[in-house]
């Protein structure tokens, strides 16, 4: 695991290249603080800070082939990469290390870009063609480690988090009010968004071919949901699902320092859980995250498992104080506007992880977004049937759709039968199963002094796809589902982000693509989806504590407005006041202005659940605009100078010449 970053054809004089990419490199060393390198020649400069995982003594970057021809800068780990080095190698191919950083090159190298469909992982990074003066820039299938650019008079720099992008001179960051609409609206940025304006994130499954001033974006692999083998019978299906998820488990516990796993008392971290504890030889570390207010705590649940489970367990107990405490940080590392805080006690957990020496950790991400666990997709199913079933059939699955929100009573009842009457044909094209979630994004749109549409970008995105008009109703939910919440969300500011804050790897076997080929066959197929993850439950009911097989799901949450309000920490009010309100160029500060005196003095049972969101991006907003945009109140300790951990700087140079 490591962050890359670097530029292309710069405007720099060349003697300024070195600093420059280590100052670039300094900004995200806490993704990789045991190494770090860079390559050089007229065209490129591009570096790695490696967290060391694999192949500890030799797995240093970059790296060449043999000719010195192609350069890697690697993010991430190809969990397959033993079964790729043997096919490589049973064609001639000769390796000079043991890392899976050298089987992403070499099979570059031996099968050019139809290598890609080959790896199983999670990854970002660039190769360059030193003869051809030519970079790829690629990222994985699923978007679980992100790569941003940016184009500036000529220049293309890139880099795994943006923040390394305030080590260049020639950078400046700005909001974007377009991009920002579609964060509000749809609560993450579109795949190809950052949130800031000529910043642009690559997709999941694309690839970019620079070359002089062309760049050209493909795709690799299409997100697709159609089963590509049928499963004839529900034995067969809860077999396959046991193999595939213990198959992909073992690919995530390839690794030369310990493997630690998240344990939240939910079933998929459950299921995780079970699956490496089979298979360690060593007693398993889990970690978890308990709450002061009982409303948001599972720790009964958590403690339970880790009996069961039998693991050394790790948790940490976070006051709302703590979320208050730890937003500005985590924002910083979140790089982009929030809806919620629950990312801050991903933030806070990492530290715990990271303090017990541990650096990888699987997680049970992906299993709601694959196996329908979401009630955005039950919602889906029923609004898509309204009309087609009996009153009572319309009551009894109103009525359990959300068990743990209170307006979803019997008293509210009739109130959501008119809703659910309105929402049953679809008024937004293409995007039935989301009508409802982006409707809501409206009002935290109003933040925006200038609010674009989202919706025309997403419905433009969704026509580009070859596949999706084919798909049902349920498919086309997570599709979105993939290409917006998941990797632009779940997997970034709430994942990756939070746990490289401390240098610590997440792993997701759900999202492996034997695994997601699956459950593309089986869901649906011996249940009607409103059992959420019914075969998953059926496949590991042996295998977890009945409680947390039984129990109904539950989202986790974490305090929002409440918490600052109550706590009212001092840079809120430095934030928020009409003077520094009035610097974010892009808000409306006059509807902001009301809306905060609103909230401030405010019942907090009486703040809708889109006032919390508004509440949270608008102060992740003004977080974000004065460390990013106006570089004010960053911590000097997150671009630290690199020298001391610098290798091999001197032979990439002369290797180049």
């Amino acid at each position: 695991m490591c962050g890359i970053a670097g530029f292309y054809h710069s405007s720099l004089p060349s003697e300024k290249f070195p600093e420059t990419i280590k100052s670039m490199l300094g900004h995200i060393i806490h993704r990789g603080p045991d190494e770090a390198g860079y390559y050089i020649d007229d065209h490129i400069a591009m570096g790695t800070v490696r967290l060391s995982i694999i192949d500890l003594k030799s797995g240093q970057q970059p790296i060449s082939d043999q000719t010195q021809r192609y350069w890697i800068c690697y993010n991430g780990e190809v969990y397959n990469y033993k079964e790729l080095r043997a096919e490589l190698e049973s064609h001639g191919v000769v390796f000079q290390t043991s890392s899976d950083t050298e089987v992403v090159l070499q099979s570059w190298v031996y099968w050019g870009e139809a290598c890609l469909t080959k790896l199983n992982g999670a990854y970002g990074f660039a190769i360059y063609d030193r003869e051809e003066h030519t970079l790829y820039l690629i990222r994985d299938r699923y978007g679980k480690r992100t790569l941003f650019y940016t184009v500036q008079n000529g220049e293309l720099l890139f880099a795994s988090e943006m923040k390394a992008f305030l080590g260049h001179e020639n950078f400046s960051f700005s909001m974007d009010s377009t991009q920002l609409s579609s964060v509000l609206a749809l609560w993450t940025p579109l795949p190809d968004q950052s949130g800031y304006q000529n910043v642009k994130q690559l997709p999941m499954s694309e690839y970019l071919v620079v070359k002089g001033d062309t760049i050209e974006k493909r795709t690799y692999e299409a997100l697709d949901f159609h089963a590509a083998a049928p499963v004839e019978t529900k034995a067969d299906a809860l077999d396959r699902v046991r193999e595939v998820m213990h198959d992909s488990v073992k690919l995530r516990m390839r690794s030369d320092v310990e493997v630690g796993v998240y344990l939240s008392g939910g079933l998929d971290s459950s299921i995780i859980t079970s699956l490496v504890t089979e298979q360690s030889p060593h007693q398993v570390h889990s970690f978890s995250v308990e709450f002061e207010s009982k409303e948001f705590d599972e720790s009964t649940e958590q403690q339970e498992a880790a009996d069961f489970f039998g693991t050394k367990h790790s948790k940490i107990r976070i006051s709302n104080q703590d979320i208050v405490d730890n937003f500005p940080k985590a924002v910083f590392h979140g790089e982009i506007p929030c809806f919620r805080t629950a990312f801050v006690p991903m933030y806070l957990l990492s530290k715990v992880v990271q303090d017990e020496g541990i650096k990888v950790c699987l997680t049970g991400e992906g299993a709601d977004e694959a196996f329908l666990g979401y009630n955005i997709f039950k919602e889906t199913l029923l609004r898509s049937s309204w009309n087609d079933i009996s009153m009572a059939e319309r009551k009894q699955k109103l009525g359990g759709m959300y068990p743990y929100l209170k307006h979803f009573s019997e008293e509210n009842l009739p109130k959501l039968m008119g809703l659910y009457d309105r929402s049953s044909v679809e008024s937004m094209p293409g995007l039935f199963s989301h009508e409802m979630r982006f409707q809501n994004g409206r009002f935290s749109a109003r933040l925006m002094k200038q609010a674009q549409d989202p919706f025309e970008q997403i419905t433009a995105m969704i026509a580009r796809d070859p596949h999706y008009a084919g798909l049902s109703a349920v498919q086309k939910a997570q599709w979105l589902e993939f290409k917006t919440l998941l990797s632009g969300y779940l997997l970034s500011t709430q994942g990756d982000r939070m746990s490289m804050a401390h240098s610590i790897e997440n792993r997701c076997p759900f999202l492996d693509p034997n695994v997601i080929a699956l459950s593309n066959a089986v869901n649906l197929k011996f249940d009607d989806g409103f059992d959420e993850k019914h075969l998953l439950k059926q496949a590991f009911k042996n295998k977890v504590p009945h409680s947390i097989f039984s129990k109904k799901k539950q989202p986790y949450r974490a305090p929002d407005s409440s918490a600052f309000i109550h706590y009212k920490p001092d840079y809120l009010e430095l934030l928020l006041s009409d003077n520094e309100l009035s610097k974010v160029e892009i808000l409306n500060t006059k509807f902001a202005r009301a809306f905060l005196n609103k909230i401030m003095n405010a019942n907090p049972e009486d703040i809708s659940s889109k006032e919390n969101q508004t509440f949270i991006f608008l102060v992740s907003m003004a977080l974000l605009h004065r460390n990013y945009v106006r570089r004010e109140g960053l911590n000097t300790k997150t671009a630290r100078d690199i020298d001391a951990i610098l290798i091999r700087a001197e032979d990439f140079r002369q290797g180049a010449a």
